[in-house]
């Protein structure tokens, strides 16, 4: 018997890293726009409007179906609605994330991977970006670096084994920031383009151009 394992057509592989490209896609693409959606939850009036409709909706099924044979269930479900209506919490009109993008003058907000500066163990940070500077915070909103947006030189965005290399400025004055995991290069991208677009008028053309993926 042949232990010589059997490779794959070359179009299943292609299938197949088709399929889990846009799998991935999807799946960061309801990432991005979750956020959107829970923008409910920072508008007072219509959060309250949201339980008020949770509250009486899951009142209605617990009461109109009782006469049916099965309608133990339903009401069941109907009675988890109203419950979760009265402990859903309040609305939050401002996240910490947004305090602090509203303070620094931060339009845009976004992962910035890990940052590591010297000797100290790399960082995962969030780049807050405006037109006059770039921070990158970490969890608990401390700067580790502020890139002014006009001393910006050069962008370069690469593959580097299983990771992404954002490079933002050149030679010493260069802040580099690494993106890994599953999301690592549509993370890099976003975080690419979001800087890119501050910087554009500053960025000469010749150094606009975006490494080759592989």
């Amino acid at each position: 018997m042949s232990t010589t394992p059997t490779a794959l057509p070359a179009r299943e592989e292609t299938f197949l890293q088709r399929s889990k490209n846009f799998l991935g896609a999807a799946f960061f693409l309801f990432m991005q726009r979750s956020p959107r959606l829970l923008q409910l939850h920072r508008n007072e009036k219509s959060w309250t409007l949201f339980r008020v409709a949770l509250g009486v909706s899951g009142a209605a099924v617990v009461v109109l179906p009782l006469s049916l044979w099965n309608g133990w269930i339903t009401a069941t479900f109907g009675l988890v609605l109203f419950l979760t209506s009265i402990l859903l919490p309040p609305a939050e009109t401002e996240s910490p994330t947004d305090h602090k993008a509203r303070q620094l003058g931060a339009q845009t907000v976004v992962s910035g991977g890990e940052y590591q500066s010297g000797n100290v163990p790399a960082t995962r940070v969030q780049l807050f970006i405006s037109p006059e500077n770039i921070w990158a915070l970490d969890k608990n909103f401390e700067p580790l670096i502020v890139i002014p947006t006009a001393e910006i030189s050069g962008l370069r965005l690469q593959p580097s084994a299983d990771r992404w290399l954002l490079r933002v400025g050149e030679a010493e004055n260069r802040a580099e920031f690494c993106f890994t995991g599953f999301f690592a290069e549509r993370l890099a991208r976003l975080a690419e383009e979001s800087i890119r677009v501050a910087v554009a008028p500053s960025v000469p053309p010749a150094t606009k151009g975006r490494a080759a993926s592989v």
